[in-house]
């Protein structure tokens, strides 16, 4: 098979898969809307009590699929390592004398990460570091635990955290500067 026709059956491939997921999403959209145009058609309340109602909830499993309840960190990794904020951390703020197994982006960023989580306190981490789906998302084996990620945040100063402002700024205008190359 020629080269040629390898690229133009993926691509036959390719689009089959895109409309297959675009049939997806549209059958759940239409679901959703024949949902609440039923509560339209019949605004009256439930007889049996409140809207938020559920006696039984249904759960799936599967070995091909997982699910996170903070969906877009995947997509904010591949941000922050796209724009090159984890190397420029690495490279601009030396805190730890040894990295073993951990850098100084992945403290913080790990920190940064459980708080776009949702999370309140350091030892929301222990929730994320057993998350098989999340690790996945971001492509780790391990994340430090809150003890580890308290004990680096300890040694931070007002330099360092000048740095770390620094760095991310200097990241920024990065960004600004690249924006127009960078569009799909």
């Amino acid at each position: 098979m020629s080269v040629k026709a390898v690229r133009a059956n993926r691509r036959v491939k390719a689009s089959k898969a895109k409309q297959r997921l675009r049939d997806w999403y549209e059958r759940g959209k239409k679901k959703i809307r024949d949902r609440l145009d039923a509560i339209r058609r019949d605004p009256t309340p439930r007889d049996s009590g409140p809207e938020f109602g559920a006696k039984k909830i249904h759960y799936e499993a599967s070995n091909r699929v997982q699910a996170i309840t903070c969906g877009g960190i995947g997509a904010i990794h591949q941000v922050v390592q796209k724009v090159g904020l984890a190397r420029a951390i690495d490279k601009d703020i030396s805190i730890l004398k040894r990295h073993r197994p951990y850098r100084e982006s992945d403290h913080i960023l790990n920190v940064a990460y459980n708080g776009l989580c949702g999370a309140k306190v350091l030892d929301d981490i222990e929730v994320r570091r057993n998350d098989s789906a999340f690790l996945d998302a971001i492509d780790a084996r391990a994340i430090p635990d809150p003890t580890t990620s308290g004990d680096f945040f300890r040694r931070f100063d007002g330099t360092s955290i000048n740095q770390l402002m620094d760095t991310v700024n200097n990241v920024r205008v990065n960004v600004w500067q690249h924006q127009i190359a960078w569009r799909c």
